[in-house]
């Protein structure tokens, strides 16, 4: 038992020694430092004629292009349909879904009914379905929207479930012990026990979202950052084309980080998990 723990508190000790744990200030700097110094490498791989700059310009024209695409009003204007049609598109498919969802995780012959069918609709690609949806919706906003409320409602759905069935069955007991009504379980039990999972789903689905949104925008569109994408294409400005790729890049980290603070707030238990 004694050579047990020795053992433990020297693997320990190697372990602090080689991997010693990094302050929050760390990390942050490491997270801040390694997109600049790819950037840089990148940088440095288009002037000494690395790469092929027909093909991956230099940071620096990126740049340029970004700042025209600023001055101009042209970025934030299509930026603000897309935003508006992902945000939209997230809550028509991430209500319905986690309440669907949650409704199948608590109750069996709902599951049995609605599994089977979440099942062999969820693997269709998604981006075949958009003929379909311009054919009901035509090629006004309907049919971008619901491009995106299709990426989100998998996922939040099958989460949604998937968390109310990862829940103590002892929980429920108890609160049937005590006498609490069904609304009551749901609202005490029920959500908060599967909230860290809706949230994944959410976080998971608000990035499909995006891409269906833009896919859809690159197909029927005559705004948005697909359409900005598509119009760089056809006009071979690569630079605009990598500036919007950039920006639709930061939005999904930024739609993330949305996510992550939700959860932080909304689950505040799991901060002492964490590992990493």
């Amino acid at each position: 038992m004694v050579e047990g723990r020795a053992t433990v508190e020297r693997t320990t000790m190697r372990r602090g020694r080689w991997f010693p744990e990094a302050g929050v200030k760390t990390e942050a700097a490491v997270q801040l430092l390694s997109p600049v110094a790819l950037l840089a490498l990148w940088e440095v791989a288009a002037r000494a004629g690395w790469v092929d700059q027909r093909f991956f310009p230099a940071p620096s024209a990126i740049v340029g292009a970004f700042w025209d695409a600023i001055t101009t009003g042209v970025l934030l204007h299509h930026l603000k349909i897309t935003l508006w049609r992902v945000l939209l598109g997230t809550v028509i498919g991430g209500v319905p879904a986690v309440l669907i969802g949650l409704a199948m995780g608590l109750w069996r012959w709902l599951r049995l009914t609605l599994d089977p069918i979440i099942a062999a609709t969820y693997p269709l690609p998604k981006s075949a379905l958009f003929p379909l949806l311009l054919l009901i919706f035509g090629l006004g906003e309907g049919s971008k929207v619901s491009m995106v409320a299709i990426g989100v409602f998998y996922l939040a759905v099958t989460n949604a479930m998937e968390g109310v069935l990862a829940i103590n069955p002892v929980y429920f007991d108890v609160a049937k012990t005590f006498g609490a009504k069904r609304w009551d379980v749901i609202r005490t039990v029920a959500l908060p026990g599967a909230m860290p999972l809706v949230l994944a789903g959410l976080r998971l689905g608000v990035g499909t979202g995006l891409i269906l949104g833009v896919l859809a925008e690159m197909l029927g569109a005559r705004d948005g950052l697909g359409y900005l994408l598509w119009s760089a294409w056809q006009t071979f400005s690569v630079s605009s084309l990598w500036a919007t790729l950039f920006v639709t890049a930061i939005l999904g980290f930024a739609s993330v980080q949305l996510v992550d603070f939700l959860r932080r707030v909304l689950v505040p238990w799991q901060r002492g998990t964490a590992r990493g």
